[in-house]
């Protein structure tokens, strides 16, 4: 069968899955870093064209990590999964966007009342950065729920990918976000034996696996900057070869399988044991990079001692990946703010024996 599940516990986690998923959460606050260095210097630095390389997979790769071992639990009876895949997820958003609003709405603009707006309205529609912890919920639910009535893959992965090709953009950030990730999300599932026995020759074949990263970026490379390649300081526009949704589509899951083949390469080496342990608590840098990356960002700006807006990115990008690293590890040291990381047994359903899992 050409897709199918692949069972693993957690006591067996591939070290290169989190050394993956380390690349991964690199490259997403990047994008954030760049683009939000770029919105306040009005610039373009080098930053923006490393960032615009991996436009096409930077998020499809991170959804379909995360879909790679849905198969463990997905038969699971739905409290059971609910606590593992819905819940825990939805704890940490709640927690977060609680305190992003807060700082940002309750604090610095000093409105109780616009703040308690932006609560309600985070509720039906996610906020901020922590969309992609929403849409992990809301992810689960409906791939439990194509599970349950025996939807199969050869119907789901085509109509996905026609929703993600659809370019949809809807008043609801939830329609827009999964009509242009579920299917990442559900390859992951669906096609995880494919993908572990790619990790497992590319782990026998060092030299064939070194040979095709160097062909994929070459030919991802060439897409993206093809002819109708622009940049601005807050986005960037593909060139028209990888802007044509088919392609698009295409170069996003080869995309995500190169750096699942970059995460088993790296994986063997010592020296990016740091990378893979960022890989492992990948949840914890998401959570919280934004607010050390705005408080870091205008005290630069403001000092002048950093005024390129591709260095001064980069300054961002290093202090917002640490800064979320250090936080952890206070708490870790002192014992206090555990649930800022890990959920508490109260946040557990009752069905199922708790544990503490650090944010994944």
């Amino acid at each position: 069968m050409l897709l199918g599940a692949h069972t693993m516990d957690k006591s067996s986690r591939m070290n290169w899955i989190d050394t993956a998923k380390g690349i991964s959460i690199i490259l997403v606050v990047m994008m954030y870093a760049t683009y939000n260095t770029g919105e306040y210097t009005g610039e373009v630095g080098f930053m923006h064209y490393v960032i615009s390389f991996a436009t096409p997979f930077r998020m499809p790769e991170f959804f379909m990590i995360s879909g790679l071992f849905l198969s463990n639990v997905i038969s699971r009876p739905w409290a059971r999964y609910a606590d593992r895949r819905v819940v825990h997820y939805f704890y940490f958003y709640a927690i977060w966007a609680f305190i992003m609003l807060a700082l940002k709405v309750g604090i610095f603009s000093a409105d109780p009342m616009q703040m308690m707006h932006e609560l309600g309205l985070a509720v039906i529609e996610p906020y901020g950065v922590l969309w992609f912890i929403y849409m992990l919920g809301v992810f689960s639910v409906v791939a439990k729920l194509l599970w349950q009535f025996r939807a199969p893959h050869w119907v789901v992965i085509p109509l996905g990918a026609a929703l993600h090709m659809a370019g949809i953009q809807s008043v609801s950030y939830i329609v827009t976000q999964f009509s242009a990730y579920f299917v990442f999300f559900y390859l992951g599932y669906a096609a995880a034996t494919l993908v572990f026995r790619l990790a497992a020759w590319v782990d026998e074949n060092t030299r064939a696996g070194i040979l095709f990263l160097a062909a994929w970026a070459l030919v991802n490379g060439f897409m993206v900057y093809s002819p109708g390649f622009a940049i601005e300081p807050v986005k960037t526009d593909m060139g028209m070869i990888a802007a044509f949704p088919p392609v698009h589509f295409v170069l996003a899951v080869a995309g995500s399988l190169a750096l699942c083949v970059a995460g088993v390469l790296l994986s063997k080496l010592t020296a990016m044991e740091w990378l893979r342990w960022l890989g492992e608590h990948s949840l914890v840098v998401y959570l919280s990079f934004t607010i050390p990356m705005s408080i870091f960002r205008g005290i630069a700006l403001k000092s002048g001692l950093l005024t390129d807006t591709g260095y001064l990115s980069l300054a961002v990008l290093i202090v917002s990946v640490a800064s979320p690293v250090l936080l952890y590890a206070l708490i870790k040291r002192f014992g206090k703010g555990d649930f800022l990381f890990e959920r508490p047994q109260w946040a557990h359903l009752r069905t199922q024996t708790p544990s503490v899992v650090p944010g994944e």
